[in-house]
């Protein structure tokens, strides 16, 4: 068995050295590998160039769809909610996590870290440092990207800048109902 092992090893060694692979890797596998890795380099901008620095200089196609919720928005809406982040949060800065990329589709998981310094976005100054994280989902045709779904912590950001309203105290256990209540 060892002699076997050894033997397997030897051949592999000397195929690698040869250039030859024991898989079938043709033209068309390296095009595709390349796409997906040019893909993933041009939705990685959007967090890198664009939020975390922005320069709003990313590809997107001329009939981009942005998703978000239940309604959906243009490259130029996406455009204004960007930089009312940025003003929002001047040192905004985002980080790519983890990036997977199949046909035309790159999912991004990402975390955005910054302080509320500023107004924007309908978020006033409140001077919080937050910490969020979401994921969005691109489409990217010819080197642009055309569509894009995005979901991300909302209800956490608004949490950490303390804008939501506190719920009413609870009733203490036990308490007495008011007469007709039970």
């Amino acid at each position: 068995m060892q002699a076997c092992n050894i033997l397997l090893s030897a051949v592999a060694t000397i195929a690698v050295l040869a250039g030859v692979t024991p898989w079938e890797v043709n033209a068309s596998d390296r095009v595709r590998a390349d796409s997906l890795e040019l893909n993933k380099s041009i939705t990685r901008r959007v967090y890198e160039e664009g939020l975390s620095q922005g320069r709003f200089e990313v590809p997107y196609s001329e009939d981009f769809v942005g998703h978000g919720g239940k309604a959906t928005f243009t490259h130029a809406d996406g455009m204004a909610e960007a930089r009312g982040w940025r003003k929002a949060f001047p040192d905004l800065k985002i980080t790519v996590e983890e990036q997977v990329a199949e046909r035309d589709l790159v999912a991004v998981r990402w975390t955005a870290r910054g302080t509320n310094t500023g107004a924007g976005n309908g978020i006033p100054a409140t001077g919080r440092a937050v910490e969020t994280a979401g994921t969005t989902l691109f489409r990217v045709t010819g080197g642009r990207i055309a569509e894009e779904w995005t979901c991300a912590n909302s209800l956490g950001l608004m949490k950490q800048l303390g804008l939501l309203a506190t719920p009413a105290a609870a009733p203490a256990t036990g308490a007495s109902l008011p007469a007709g209540a039970r």
